[in-house]
């Protein structure tokens, strides 16, 4: 019957959200919050936007959800058929470049902003940004609807040289202050840390997240 049924059921689901990610000497982190909504709706409060794409490279995903979730899997499939016919593990570039190709060819058709890090052993921890047909390799790169209300922090906090556990801190503090200010932001904080010999996911709590007044 038409008109019957919550309104978010006819809404585009999306991932209005904060993604991160930053280098380090020797790795990246990345990290993300995990509210999902349609229209005013949240409709899921959990979801993990970090994606991995091969065993040392992830993608973190805004937009819509559907597409951001298409774009990732199909690199992921890529990525294993090119690392199968190479022998060896796929670079980080050539990771985004995929996810790159893929958002502009359809640009028309998906809503999708994915941030692509990791590490390879001909670059080490990369973070690249890809968006409109761009595909540009940043210390660090923001994005999701809470990115405007960080923006200040970031380039207030950022430093070169910064180490593993400072990179860790300024993700999860970015997240936080995101989080207190957007209210598409919001749940608890997904963050991975990957380096030449480990790759660590966690999820920090809601209540065990810094507060603004704790920045």
């Amino acid at each position: 019957m038409e008109g019957s049924g919550p309104g978010w059921m006819s809404e585009e689901v999306k991932t209005g959200t904060t993604i991160i990610a930053i280098e380090f000497n020797g790795g990246v982190v990345l990290g993300s919050d995990s509210r999902v909504s349609a229209g005013k709706s949240v409709v899921n409060r959990v979801m993990n936007k970090l994606s991995p794409l091969h065993d040392k490279i992830y993608c973190a995903l805004s937009g819509s959800a559907a597409d951001a979730q298409t774009i990732a899997e199909t690199v992921r499939y890529q990525l294993d058929v090119h690392s199968i016919e190479m022998d060896e593990d796929p670079q980080v570039r050539s990771a985004a470049s995929l996810v790159r190709n893929i958002s502009y060819k359809y640009k028309e058709e998906l809503s999708a902003h994915l941030i692509v890090a990791g590490w390879d052993r001909r670059g080490g921890g990369q973070v690249f940004a890809t968006l409109d047909g761009l595909l540009t390799r940043q210390p660090f790169a923001v994005g999701g609807s809470g990115s405007s209300y960080v923006y200040g922090f970031v380039d207030a906090e950022y430093h070169k040289g910064m180490s593993k556990e400072e990179c860790q801190q300024f993700v999860l503090s970015t997240l936080s202050l995101a989080m207190s200010r957007d209210g598409s932001s919001g749940g608890v904080a997904y963050i991975v840390t990957i380096d030449q010999h480990s790759t660590e996911e966690k999820v920090i709590l809601g209540n065990d997240l810094p507060t603004f007044f704790q920045l």
